[in-house]
């Protein structure tokens, strides 16, 4: 790649969560609670990854509110955002720390776990992976910069936080992992670039770790949104403009109906995202052992549903007679 086609890695992950959305999510969060809306997850630990909006910021404040010790991690901290969480918790008198976590980083994934479990008697009982990015465009189009960006946060990420959790969770008996997929991790939207192939690549590695964990007591659920505004729209067009900048004139002909709008993408509709991290809560409650393995989340779009079901039924019909067939069992006969 020539000098002036390299970007730099943290230019690309960049992004802002812009003041009055933040003021919005905290609203939203907020009055969720006082209206009585949601469990009592007094006593639990819960981890966040991908804290600084969306679903994550959403989430760590609902939590927090419903009584749980929460760990909002973020990248590039210090931040405006870190700042916001902070200054909430004190002024709220809400259990909630932030800890920085680059989720592509083996080394602050692990110290910052580590962190997590030293101010809580080395006990998680939670981890919720919802840092993601989206780069669009057609798959051609997607240059390895891209694409290993988005398998390093989406897929990678993922793998190093539940490797970095799963030991204090082994040793304590128990916990849970959920993992945010899509509706695309099981259906494909073209000019979408690789975001489904890693969503893809989340789900068949949340399931095989929900039958390996099935020993340990450690309960794995997929979290399937369909479309909802969050910042998922900007991420994309942050990514997705850099590497339309950098790719010829040729190749961008090549799709034009795929790459007009990369960078510009729009989406989300008016669903309420607080969707999410309400499913998450009323999950968290359930007993062990009874949590589903997916979750389709959206008030009307679930089209993976039928997929789901599918998959579950020749997962059974493959596998459910054999020496894996109790495991297999388990998790799928719920």
């Amino acid at each position: 790649m020539s000098d002036h086609m390299k970007i730099d890695r943290r230019q690309m992950l960049a992004l802002g969560a812009g003041a009055a959305a933040l003021a919005g999510q905290a609203a939203t969060a907020q009055t969720e609670t006082e209206a009585g809306d949601g469990p009592d997850l007094s006593g639990k630990s819960i981890l966040v990854t991908g804290s600084s909006s969306g679903f994550g910021r959403l989430g760590v404040e609902y939590y927090a509110r419903r009584g749980a010790k929460v760990f909002a991690t973020m990248r590039n901290v210090p931040r405006a955002e870190a700042d916001e969480l902070t200054a909430l918790a004190e002024s709220d008198d809400l259990d909630i720390s932030v800890i920085e976590i680059d989720v592509t980083s083996d080394e602050q994934t692990e110290a910052g776990v580590a962190e997590a479990l030293a101010a809580n008697d080395g006990k998680l009982d939670v981890l919720i992976n919802n840092a993601g990015i989206s780069v669009g465009g057609p798959i051609e189009v997607q240059d390895m910069a891209a694409t290993e960006l988005i398998f390093d946060t989406n897929v990678y990420g993922c793998h190093r936080m539940a490797r970095a959790a799963l030991p204090s969770m082994r040793a304590n008996g128990g916990g849970q992992i959920f993992n945010v997929s899509s509706q695309l991790g099981r259906l494909i939207i073209p000019g979408f670039g690789m975001y489904s192939a890693t969503k893809f690549a989340l789900e068949a590695m949340s399931e095989q770790m929900a039958y390996e964990l099935v020993q340990h007591g450690v309960d794995v659920t997929i979290i399937q949104p369909g479309g909802y505004p969050t910042n998922i729209w900007s991420n994309n067009n942050a990514n997705s403009g850099p590497l339309k900048a950098r790719t010829s004139e040729d190749l961008l002909a090549a799709y034009p109906a795929l790459t007009a709008g990369m960078g510009e993408r729009t989406g989300g509709g008016s669903t309420d995202p607080m969707d999410v991290p309400r499913a998450i809560a009323d999950i968290i409650v359930m007993p062990k052992g009874t949590r589903p393995l997916r979750k389709a989340v959206h008030p009307i779009a679930r089209p993976q549903e039928a997929v789901n079901a599918a998959a579950a039924e020749a997962q059974l019909a493959m596998l459910g007679g054999s020496q894996l067939g109790p495991w297999i069992k388990d998790v799928l006969e719920r």
